[in-house]
């Protein structure tokens, strides 16, 4: 069997991390990561490891097709700073100062990057990512999403057969299913009395939403609904899927032969008490530290 490439969705994760770790433990959503990522590098063993980071997690191009695009998470101008957002930043300086690729665009969110990475791979792709709009660039057999039941010790496994089984729709119409039903985490309102179930029937039936907005009859009821929400879809079919062209900055996924910045990496673990989290990765990937 090939080694998989490891795509890993950073903030899904650092996020996960943040909220189950103790607040205790210094740095806790870093030392969490860095402690899923390390179990997951054993457990699948890669060929190619790269992280993928929000450099824009409400990107101004989706915003302008669909102002609604994660409005409810804009924060108040009074609102206290994001306290994860320190955690990133720390972060990101270990994962480079050990070695491992950290993949970002201006201007585009981390879907978008691993969606790239996803199509350019030659080998089989595995997707970490507790974020279902990942679910998007699911392809059997190339494409799969590790999704997180609790932390990374217990990985649902999704493939086609798997969101066809889940959601009762083809393998490959996640993004469809997503913009006819509605997602209020993203702030996509759906078409107007066209719920869950009936979105469902609809992608069975006409296999996506292409074929099914040019499908030449169609009850009256669900025509109506469709037409009235035109200028929605027209603007979530370019907000929604994940774009896999970012012009991405020359980067190697080639797992690290050595740690990059020792003198880095070294400070990093006595400033933010990282020693054991770090060592722990480390040792995963090979590295003497």
């Amino acid at each position: 069997m090939r080694h998989p490439i490891l795509l890993i969705d950073y903030s899904s994760l650092l996020y996960r991390a943040f909220h189950s770790m103790p607040p205790s433990v210094p740095m806790h959503a870093v030392h969490g990561f860095l402690d899923m990522l390390a179990r997951l590098v054993r457990d699948r063993r890669p060929g190619a490891l790269g992280v993928a980071v929000d450099e824009d997690w409400r990107p101004a191009f989706r915003v302008e097709a669909l102002p609604s695009y994660k409005a409810h998470r804009v924060a108040a101008p009074d609102a206290e700073p994001d306290p994860v957002a320190a955690h990133e930043a720390v972060g990101r300086e270990v994962l480079r100062a050990l070695g491992v690729a950290v993949v970002g665009a201006t201007g585009f969110e981390a879907e978008d990057v691993i969606a790239t990475l996803a199509a350019r791979a030659t080998a089989p792709v595995e997707i970490v990512s507790g974020d279902r709009d990942c679910f998007a660039l699911v392809r059997d057999p190339d494409v799969a999403v590790l999704y997180p039941l609790s932390g990374t010790r217990h990985l649902l496994r999704v493939d086609e057969a798997e969101i066809t089984q889940r959601y009762g729709i083809p393998g490959r119409a996640y993004s469809d299913f997503a913009i006819l039903r509605g997602d209020p985490s993203d702030g996509l309102p759906g078409v107007r009395g066209i719920g869950a179930k009936t979105a469902a029937r609809l992608l069975a039936e006409h296999r996506s939403l292409a074929q099914l907005l040019a499908a030449p009859s169609l009850p009256p009821a669900i025509a109506q609904r469709l037409a009235a929400a035109r200028a929605y879809l027209e603007a979530a079919r370019r907000v929604v899927p994940p774009v896999a062209s970012v012009p991405l900055p020359a980067v190697s996924l080639a797992l690290p032969s050595r740690v990059a910045d020792s003198a880095m990496l070294a400070q990093l673990a006595c400033t933010y008490r990282l020693e054991g989290a770090i060592g722990r990765l480390a040792q995963a990937l090979g590295l003497a530290v």
